[in-house]
């Protein structure tokens, strides 16, 4: 892309959004910096299953998400926790996610985010060709049902996925146990995807950045955006510890951070913050054959090298990345109906926090940011990242082409 190689590109924020938009911009021939305010795998990206599931990519909003969210109000151990606050951004966010909280919204957005993963495995095998190292398996999804109400909820939206080639494979009783041995009788049903996949997030974090680099990436640590120098419509600088950073076009994929930085804009970006959390048990306490969903309890269950990973719950409220123990200790004991002989986990953790980029309608921000001629936004895939990620970076990669180009 020879009309576009000496263009130079600042994405600022370096999680797995940020370096997969920064490893295809450097694909495509632009000079890319990258801006993180931290190391890169430190906030969401280093804390989530690392699942690539683009059969269950649907929205967060669903049909009874907000009644749900409600009744779990007074038990600060749910797995939605939506903490109370009078700002009226926060309060709006709300609203939005209850307005989308209907069947007709949730099915368009399922259906919208699965087409925009239908491509992810496919680009994840070439960012493998091309050098891009980290650990990945191939061995399906399961998600264990204990009531037979979630079980019948869940196989209605079936269609959506299998109609994009991921078919499900729908459990009874001993089937389930046959796929996996290591789930109770307590188990009513489960539905399984054999085409999922699933990575260690921190080496798909450290294999981006190593390519990118490779690429003539320059990755900047330690350094958040305190703002910008602006002429008009156009940006022409991020100011960054202090330092005056300038470039032709602006990326901001700073996770849940996107908003505020919009803020220094003079720019509204829909991205609130879901907090989650991630306990890694090594050695791993009992192997599984592959990644499993404990439907009811909302925590998934990631089997790595070596290391078993739960996360799980959503905490809505404020950029607030401390550990709340009893949270922890809710997913430590969220297998315990799932599984044969599992133990709560004691002694010393292994725990991160990381919050996701949450949208009032569940669906990603990408393209460009209103009011200017070269700031984009990719954000807004919440619990989705790394489902999401390469697909989304192709397609902002594709707008910035098109719009930057000089003529």
């Amino acid at each position: 892309m020879s009309n576009t190689t000496k263009m130079h590109v600042l994405v600022i924020g370096g999680g797995i959004i940020g370096l997969s938009q920064a490893y295809e911009l450097a694909s495509q021939g632009f000079q890319v910096t990258v801006l993180e305010a931290r190391e890169p795998g430190e906030g969401a990206s280093g804390v989530n299953a690392g699942w690539v599931v683009p059969a269950l990519a649907s929205p967060v909003p669903a049909p009874g998400v907000v009644l749900q969210a409600m009744r779990w109000m007074l038990r600060s151990d749910s797995p939605l926790l939506v903490r109370p606050a009078l700002d009226p951004d926060y309060l709006a966010f709300l609203f939005g996610m209850w307005s989308h909280g209907n069947a007709r919204a949730f099915r368009s957005g399922f259906e919208a985010q699965v087409r925009l993963a239908s491509t992810t495995m496919e680009l994840l095998d070439g960012y493998a060709s091309d050098g891009v190292d980290f650990e990945v398996h191939r061995d399906g999804v399961l998600l264990a049902f204990l009531t037979r109400e979630k079980f019948d909820h869940q196989r209605h939206d079936l269609d959506v996925p299998a109609r994009a080639g991921c078919a499900p494979e729908v459990l009874d009783g001993d089937e389930v146990r046959a796929v996996e041995p290591a789930v109770t009788d307590a188990v009513v049903g489960g539905v399984r995807f054999p085409g999922e996949w699933h990575v260690d997030p921190r080496s798909l974090v450290a294999g981006l950045r190593s390519r990118c680099e490779a690429l003539g990436v320059r990755v900047v640590t330690g350094s958040p955006v305190s703002g910008f120098e602006r002429t008009g419509e156009r940006v022409v600088a991020a100011i960054a510890g202090g330092e005056h950073v300038a470039a032709d076009a602006f990326v901001l994929a700073a996770g849940a951070w996107t908003r505020p930085l919009a803020h220094k804009l003079g720019a509204a970006v829909p991205v609130h913050p879901g907090k989650g959390y991630a306990i890694d048990l090594e050695p791993a306490p009992i192997g599984l054959r592959s990644m499993l969903l404990l439907a009811e309890a909302k925590v998934a269950m990631t089997p790595l090298d070596g290391r078993l990973r739960l996360a799980g719950t959503m905490e809505l409220g404020r950029l607030d990345e401390r550990i709340d123990r009893v949270r922890v200790a809710a997913i430590g004991r969220a297998p315990i109906p799932y599984l044969r002989g599992w133990q709560v986990p004691r002694g010393p953790l292994t725990v991160g926090a990381g919050m996701r980029p949450m949208t009032p309608d569940g669906l990603p921000v990408v393209g460009r940011l209103p009011g200017f001629v070269n700031v984009y936004v990719t954000s807004g895939h919440g619990m989705m990242g790394v489902t999401l990620a390469p697909a989304s970076a192709r397609a902002l990669a594709t707008v910035v082409a098109g719009e930057q180009a000089p003529p």
